[in-house]
């Protein structure tokens, strides 16, 4: 544990996915030309057409081909067919090797913005795109609103800790904690005047611990916060966003606020957890706000009681959470629908109300915040997005480094290891290590 942490503690306690190219029949390609807009009258579009999506819920519950259906009311000969991936960031990576990975596709956050033209096609000019949509920079090569778009985001999210109300007000917690140590403190209220479970991990699925990566710029109010990992050789430092991101995350695992056996987690069985409130909190986007109040209906608890709150961190009194993009929509250079492909990506981005549905951040401008942010909108806050400038540098870095700060979980979960005792080191040497392998792979990237 860190020095800002253990003094003050005692007085209240008494991944690697490296991508490089892909090579293959997915490497091997550059852009066409672009995937335009579809002319003419939607009937005149038509083709089969793969949709891989992460949403492996949605697809068993009927709810992904209801939108197929709403769509083919606008495009009747165009037939949609929806693959659901488990393991969507580690499959569909390795099928990126070949040229079969759908029309329609989620982009792996650990392939490198710079290698967009390879894979997927162009949607159109980020000047005239960013009229209309967030986060067009976020689907550019070199992170900028100029040059071509590659991807759209499918909606946005805010970051912050998913809670249940009752809980914490059993703990006494009766406003979101404003620094890392608070939080910590009201974590062990939870733990000594519940029986719920303070903070659950999500070790084992993965990528739960992984989304901490989405505190960075809430972490220290900081929209520059990515752009500045391109030449930060530490930035596994106290001070520095991944530092502080991950001594958070060392001090809950440290104090024993986690789940016993953080290798039996479980992400479905946790929606319920919360919901009934044998859990306190985890860390997600808003995204998991709609998720989780139905878990919590189907267990026969108040959907109300499921609350959101920011990363524990103020700035001139006012907390700084994150807004970004989920999942970046793109149509495969191998698509032989490419007309078909594009005007799905359109109509679900425009027409399908998915992200309203969500309780998410619409990607279309000028739409209004969801419910889902209620919490937030009480609060003194100040909405930040990342400078998506280096961010193409930075996950080449990330990825030479095998930190995986933003695609794997490898590195947190060793974390975690480390502070529950479970391997050796402590948190200096962990930090020592990463740094290490970050300042290296800024060398070798150049």
């Amino acid at each position: 544990m860190n020095r800002r942490l253990v003094g003050a503690l005692a007085g209240i306690c008494a991944g690697v996915f490296a991508l490089t190219a892909c090579g293959g029949g997915g490497g091997a390609s550059s852009d066409t030309g672009g995937a335009p807009k579809p002319t003419g009258k939607p009937a005149d579009v038509s083709g089969d057409i793969t949709v891989l999506t992460n949403r492996t819920d949605l697809n068993q519950d009927g709810t992904l081909a209801k939108y197929a259906a709403g769509f083919n009311q606008l495009y009747p000969n165009v037939k949609v067919t929806f693959q659901a991936v488990t393991d969507y960031e580690g499959e569909v990576k390795t099928r990126m090797n070949t040229s079969n990975y759908g029309d329609v596709l989620l982009i792996p956050p650990s392939i490198s913005k710079t290698d967009y033209p390879k894979f997927f096609e162009s949607l159109g000019d980020a000047t005239d795109m960013s009229q209309k949509y967030n986060w067009t920079d976020f689907g550019t090569t070199d992170g900028k609103t100029t040059g071509k778009v590659y991807g759209v985001a499918t909606f946005g999210n805010a970051n912050g800790f998913v809670y249940n109300k009752k809980v914490w007000q059993e703990a006494g917690v009766t406003a979101p904690p404003t620094t890392p140590l608070e939080l910590i403190g009201d974590l062990q209220a939870v733990k000594a005047k519940t029986k719920a479970i303070p903070y659950y991990t999500n070790y084992k699925d993965g990528w739960p611990l992984q989304s901490w990566s989405g505190a960075l710029g809430s972490a220290t109010c900081d929209s520059n916060a990515n752009s500045a990992l391109a030449t930060d050789q530490a930035p596994f430092t106290l001070g520095k966003g991944p530092g502080e991101i991950y001594n958070t995350i060392f001090a809950v695992a440290n104090q024993k606020l986690i789940e016993p056996d953080p290798t039996t987690t479980n992400w479905e069985n946790s929606k319920a957890l919360l919901g009934k409130g044998k859990v306190s909190a985890m860390w997600l986007g808003s995204w998991a706000m709609v998720q989780m109040q139905d878990a919590a209906k189907k267990a026969g608890a108040d959907p109300a009681d499921i609350g959101f709150a920011p990363y524990p961190f103020q700035k001139d009194g006012k907390f700084c959470p994150v807004t970004g993009p989920d999942y970046l929509q793109a149509i495969s250079i191998h698509s032989q629908h490419k007309d078909a492909a594009r005007a799905w990506l359109d109509w679900f981005t425009d027409k399908s109300g998915f992200a309203s549905d969500q309780g998410s951040i619409p990607t279309e401008k000028g739409q209004p915040m969801p419910s889902t942010l209620a919490d937030y909108q009480k609060l003194p806050i100040n909405y930040i997005t990342l400078n998506q400038e280096n961010a193409g540098t930075v996950s080449k870095i990330d990825n030479e480094s095998e930190v995986g700060f933003y695609s794997s979980p490898n590195s947190a979960r060793k974390l975690v290891d480390v502070a529950r005792g479970a391997a050796p080191g402590d948190e200096q040497s962990v930090f020592a290590e990463l740094n290490k392998k970050w300042a290296d792979a800024i060398a070798n990237v150049g």
